[in-house]
């Protein structure tokens, strides 16, 4: 076992460190989308890089996880700024002391004598997650206040319970210079020097407001955000699944809370910016890989529906597919296509074109940039093409790295050749075989690679 100097050792020893750890998640199967995130978060300014949020109950549950996953973060170069609350630490304090747990709204009623239990209850639990962070050969700093001026929201109805109402970022940035994650709880003050409890959301709001994060993160137990079947949701783009979610009956309670508060915050942040719903354990497979581990929302882009071969931008479809497989489509790949439609994200960094084969729909391309991947961008494009078409057929190449997603998705697959042909929705089973002979023979539709 590392004694404390070994753990302030590996703390003091970021880029070694950091160039070991990205050498060796290098040669991992998802090496390459590591790299490529860690450029990407590596470009932003490290306080403006995350925002994390984490409830009491992960503390008390997860504290092992949860701090293991922010030393490692902070071993690669990148410090969030973590806003802890501490509900059932609250709840089991309070009553210690007598003091009834009542809440108006969602916030918690804070009576006066309530404050100095707060207070400490809040302190000690950052303390705890500081030392955690630490024992994990982390650094961290512990500022349990002094962030938060806040006001009072409704004395009269609910105590001591404050909206932030501005930030203090100096505690923030000196932790940041000194190369250690600021750890917030969720105590303010007013401006003459009282202190108020403040809701966790409310001060991630107003942290998340002031800081223009690139992420934001949610820590839980459920690590994501579930469908009506109880299955984690991967990811959710708001300009075209909000509507239809907030109008869904399983859509209920808790779930529609954090719906309309994630809106709420992404309406705030630039195109860029996300936010992530996941595990303590599952925090870095969230950030680092296009598949994550959690539900990721973005407030996303439109998709377009294009039925006219005319009112698709070639040069740019032409663009996408180069740029996607890493060669070109042939000269006259969109002359010889039997155009039927195409499924375009409005940046074009996603894109699924269909064509006829008789009756049955081809997808001759699925395009999508490793990032808009990331965004989750690939995924509403194949939502709104299987809604199109429940019946499909498509080919891949036997080596290309998509086929796992494709063999995911499929309801069959048969080899042939060099290619791998993909169908879901057939219900008549004696045209495979006819089918998988046609799609197999097709021309190439990308130009051969040239050899070096």
């Amino acid at each position: 076992m590392a004694n404390d100097s070994t753990a302030n050792e590996r703390g003091r020893t970021g880029a070694p460190v950091r160039s070991a750890i990205v050498q060796l998640l290098s040669h991992m199967r998802d090496g390459k989308e590591i790299r490529e995130y860690l450029n990407r978060f590596s470009q932003v300014d490290q306080e403006r890089f995350a925002v994390v949020k984490v409830g009491g109950a992960v503390i008390e549950e997860q504290l092992e996880p949860l701090s293991a996953a922010l030393a490692f973060l902070q071993t690669v170069g990148l410090a969030p700024i973590v806003v802890h609350g501490g509900g059932p630490q609250l709840d089991a304090a309070l009553g210690e002391a007598g003091i009834e747990t009542v809440r108006k709204k969602g916030l918690r009623v804070t009576p006066p004598e309530a404050i100095p239990v707060i207070r400490e209850t809040l302190t000690d639990l950052n303390v705890r997650l500081v030392q955690a962070i630490r024992d994990q050969g982390g650094r961290a700093a512990s500022i349990p206040s002094g962030v938060f001026e806040a006001e009072l929201i409704d004395e009269a109805e609910l105590g001591r319970v404050g909206e932030p109402s501005r930030i203090r970022l100096d505690l923030v940035h000196a932790a940041a210079k000194a190369g250690q994650a600021p750890i917030l709880a969720c105590l303010g003050d007013t401006s003459d020097g009282t202190m108020v409890n403040i809701n966790a959301d409310a001060a991630v709001r107003a942290l998340v407001h002031e800081l223009q994060p690139y992420k934001v993160i949610f820590l839980t137990g459920t690590g994501a955000l579930l469908d009506e079947t109880g299955a984690p949701i991967s990811a959710i783009n708001l300009t075209t699944d909000y509507d239809a979610l907030m109008a869904s009956d399983w859509v209920s309670g808790g779930m529609r809370l954090k719906m309309e508060e994630i809106k709420r915050l992404l309406d705030d942040l630039p195109l860029s910016s996300s936010v992530s719903i996941t595990r303590p354990d599952a925090l870095t497979k969230e950030l680092f890989t296009h598949a994550g581990a959690g539900t990721l929302v973005r407030r996303g882009e439109n998709i377009l529906e294009i039925t006219e071969r005319g009112r698709l931008d070639e040069d740019r479809a032409r663009a996408l597919i180069a740029q996607a497989f890493g060669r070109p489509p042939v000269k006259d790949y969109f002359d010889r296509l039997d155009f039927d439609r195409a499924f375009v994200s409005e940046s074009y960094r996603a894109a699924a074109i269909t064509s006829r084969l008789g009756d049955t729909v081809y997808l001759d391309k699925f395009a999508v940039l490793d990032a808009a991947r990331g965004e989750g961008l690939g995924g509403a494009v194949w939502k709104r093409l299987v809604a199109y078409a429940p019946r499909l057929y498509w080919r891949s190449r036997i080596d290309n790295p998509v086929n796992e997603f494709y063999y995911a998705v499929c309801q069959g697959a048969v080899k042939s050749g060099r290619w791998v042909v993909f169908w879901r929705g057939e219900d008549d089973l004696s045209r495979i075989p006819e089918m998988v002979t046609t799609i197999a023979a097709l021309p190439p539709t990308l130009e051969e690679r040239v050899a070096s």
